[in-house]
């Protein structure tokens, strides 16, 4: 009995303890089932236990990750490329509109406008409000004198804003404001117009469509004349029409500065007409002209011919846009004995005495030199006979007098070779050999202006140095600027003694009353002068035959010179004094004249 109540005892303790160790598991993890269970399917058990975790882990990491994308993308829109993604908004909901600055005013020096700007229009579109396209197209290209096609492509631009002209005169532009065109605009604008017409157009210079200098004055003082454009902001929806309330911003545009040019519009007509009726009794091909006052070196008149017409540039040959006298070099010929003249007088080689026997013909390098007198003899000749017969081979032994280095170094002094300082955009300095590339020939041949090329502005500030005491002055344009006048005493350089320069403005005056530029003679004036006529160079070296550089050049009165005049013929069929002094003499009557300069001897004692 004990044994089987032992026995009894024992299974209820287990089955009591199992009992209790249930309702723990109960308490403090998960249940069992009372159903028994294999291998397999406790392992299942196992795994599914871990499946929440993983799943969150998942979601919240792309959470983070998307979170992470979207803080990048704000920060690059707001910070990063805030400014680029601004614009291109900007882009399509703002307009800006130009106003444009007026450019300052040209004058002459007497205040009369050689160049101004005058309110204008341009002729917009919005393609995509243009109702009726080849109705609008037509309307247009009638008043704007354009072709029906041209305007069409134009209004069929995907572009929400296009030009169909620019510049339109403004009873051009009224007439069609009152059409009323659908997507059709006017724009306020500027454009340069030319009271005197084409006179003094290769000085002024033009301007292109947004008023900014190309050539010329225009370019050389584009800094000065340019304003500053304003402009007005305007929100548009996006047909491109105007948003009402929309955003609306304008700054003020600031008018360029006046300036004040040295022509005189009275000589500066004279000398173009001057001209261009001696290029065409010679022949020439182009022609120049330069005016200065030899005093202050103030240009009172340049051009060349042919020239253009600034209002029509559609037409106008770049050449012909060319001052010439600034821009192109030449070989000068017999004008350039003056020079040589002053360099035998101010070295001492020579003076106004001396004699020198000149033969028929003098051997400058391999090649022989004669005068276009055709003596067979030699003569001795004193430096004014030189210049007065115009005497190739006399002005070859002069240079031969003066020797190389001298010679050199005088070329240098004089500015032959150098800029002259000139405000004028494009000026050239020419071919002048240097001292060290010498051949025996050099200096004989460039002693009567050949085997040298230089520009006419060169050779009329040294020549301006001979009628003005020995002092050369900058050559310029410019007298004042924004009411201030311009100081150029900076540039006045003695390059000769006040003795050379009158002893050589003497024997010049020989030249005009019994030499060479007689036709160059002003009643009433004593005038000084010298011809020239220089050989042109051919492409394939040597001179062309049959064709010359003609030219002369002169001031008045001797003495106290107020004007200098250089004419230029180039391409004519010979001498110059035959075709250019009389159109110095035309320009310089014109220019005395206008100065006011009183006459400096009796009409009877002139020389026709």
């Amino acid at each position: 009995m004990d044994n089987f109540g032992r026995g009894r005892s024992s299974r209820a303790s287990a089955y009591n303890q199992r009992n209790r160790n249930s309702q723990r598991r109960g308490q403090d993890g998960p249940r069992r089932s009372s159903r028994p269970r294999g291998r397999g399917a406790w392992l299942l058990h196992v795994d599914m236990s871990h499946e929440r975790p993983s799943r969150w882990a998942v979601i919240m990491g792309l959470f983070l990750v998307v979170l992470a994308l979207g803080v990048a993308r704000l920060v690059d829109y707001d910070i990063v490329n805030a400014e680029t993604y601004r614009s291109r908004a900007d882009e399509y909901r703002l307009t800006t509109q130009a106003l444009y600055a007026k450019r300052g005013t040209i004058y002459d020096r007497n205040g009369n406008v050689l160049a101004m700007s005058v309110e204008c229009q341009n002729v917009c579109a919005r393609p995509a409000l243009v109702e009726d396209k080849d109705k609008t197209a037509e309307r247009l290209a009638e008043l704007l004198g354009m072709e029906k096609t041209e305007v069409s492509q134009l209004l069929s631009s995907e572009s929400p804003f296009v030009y169909i002209k620019r510049q339109v005169d403004q009873d051009v532009a009224d007439q069609i404001e009152e059409l009323g065109l659908a997507g059709i605009e006017l724009e306020q604008a500027m454009k340069r117009v030319y009271p005197y017409g084409n006179l003094a157009s290769q000085v002024i210079g033009v301007v292109n469509t947004e008023n900014e200098g190309l050539t010329g004055i225009e370019l050389q003082y584009d800094d000065v004349l340019t304003g500053e454009n304003g402009s007005v902001v305007r929100e548009h929806a996006l047909d491109g029409g105007a948003l009402a309330g929309g955003a609306y911003e304008e700054t003020p545009a600031r008018d360029g500065t006046d300036i004040v040019l040295t022509i005189d519009v009275n000589v500066q007509q004279a000398a173009e007409e001057a001209l261009a009726t001696a290029v065409k009794s010679s022949e020439a091909e182009t022609g120049s002209v330069i005016v200065v006052d030899p005093t202050s070196g103030e240009i009172l008149a340049a051009c060349s011919n042919p020239t253009y017409d600034p209002s029509d540039l559609a037409n106008a040959s770049s050449s012909d846009m060319n001052l010439r006298v600034v821009t192109d070099a030449y070989e000068p010929g017999s004008t350039f004995k003056v020079l040589t003249t002053s360099m035998a007088l101010e070295s001492g080689v020579l003076t106004g005495s001396s004699k020198i026997e000149v033969p028929a013909r003098v051997k400058v390098g391999d090649d022989y030199v004669s005068d276009d007198d055709g003596r067979g003899e030699t003569m001795s000749m004193t430096l004014r006979e030189i210049l007065r017969r115009s005497s190739n081979a006399g002005a070859a032994l002069v240079g031969e007098a003066v020797g190389a280095d001298d010679f050199a170094d005088y070329l240098t002094a004089f500015g032959i070779g150098s800029s002259t300082g000139i405000d004028f955009p494009g000026e050239v300095t020419g071919m002048v050999t240097a001292r060290e590339d010498y051949t025996g020939a050099s200096v004989g041949a460039m002693s009567f202006g050949q085997a040298i090329s230089i520009p006419p502005v060169q050779l009329a500030r040294a020549v301006a140095a001979v009628a003005n005491g020995g002092v050369a002055n900058t050559p310029h344009f410019l007298m004042a600027k924004g009411g201030e006048s311009v100081d150029w005493s900076d540039g006045a350089t003695e390059i000769m003694s006040a003795d050379t320069a009158s002893q050589v403005a003497d024997m010049m005056q020989t030249v005009v009353d019994e030499g060479t530029g007689r036709s160059a003679a002003i009643d009433g004036y004593d005038v000084a002068g010298k011809t020239g006529t220089g050989e042109r160079v051919d492409q394939d070296g040597g001179y062309q035959q049959g064709l010359y550089m003609s030219s002369f050049i002169g001031f008045a009165p001797t003495e106290d010179a107020q004007v200098l005049a250089y004419v230029c013929l180039d391409g004519t069929p010979y001498h110059g004094g035959d075709f250019a002094a009389p159109a110095f003499k035309t320009i310089a009557e014109q220019a005395l004249k206008t100065l006011n300069v009183a006459p400096t001897r009796s009409s009877s004692a002139s020389t026709d």
